[in-house]
């Protein structure tokens, strides 16, 4: 019985690790379209949603781990010795989950800082714009205000 949970898990750490490259491959791409001069914001939604997803499917993966670990882990723990090898594959599956999580944190890392260089640049745009489009209209708003000439200007011929 012990021996079916332990495959369990075995096989939820590798749907995890699977996820976690799909969620790594999305990563990537998410960084390319950053890296981009002109960025789709509707790429870049729609690869957030879809690692929204991911992400989701991730923590129902780690919420059914925890839960069937917890049922086992007393049996386990009483016997070490007749479990040997599945609890070797099992922990070489968790370090290398924690590797590729480890990872995938980095990447979102330097992600979120082309996501706030993005904002900023956009934000100086704007404002550029805003500044660009209120000097021209105190222009001509200027020259309006002086399109009626004085005739005390005006050299006046007899």
């Amino acid at each position: 019985m012990i021996e079916n949970y332990l495959g369990i898990l075995e096989k939820s750490l590798e749907k995890k690790l699977l996820v976690l490259n799909e969620i790594e491959d999305y990563t990537a791409k998410q960084e390319s379209l950053l890296k981009q001069e002109n960025v789709s914001m509707e790429e870049l939604d729609a690869n957030m949603e879809q690692k929204d997803d991911l992400i989701q499917k991730l923590t129902d993966l780690d919420e059914g781990f925890e839960a069937l670990y917890e049922r086992v882990k007393e049996q386990l723990s009483a016997n070490k010795d007749a479990y040997k090898e599945q609890i070797k594959r099992i922990q070489d599956l968790i370090t290398k989950v924690t590797e590729k999580s480890v990872s995938i944190q980095a990447r979102e890392s330097r992600n979120k800082k082309l996501v706030e260089d993005y904002f900023a640049k956009k934000k100086s745009e704007i404002r550029q714009s805003r500044q660009a489009s209120k000097t021209v209209l105190n222009y001509y708003k200027s020259m309006s205000d002086t399109s009626a000439i004085s005739s005390q200007i005006m050299d006046q011929k007899k």
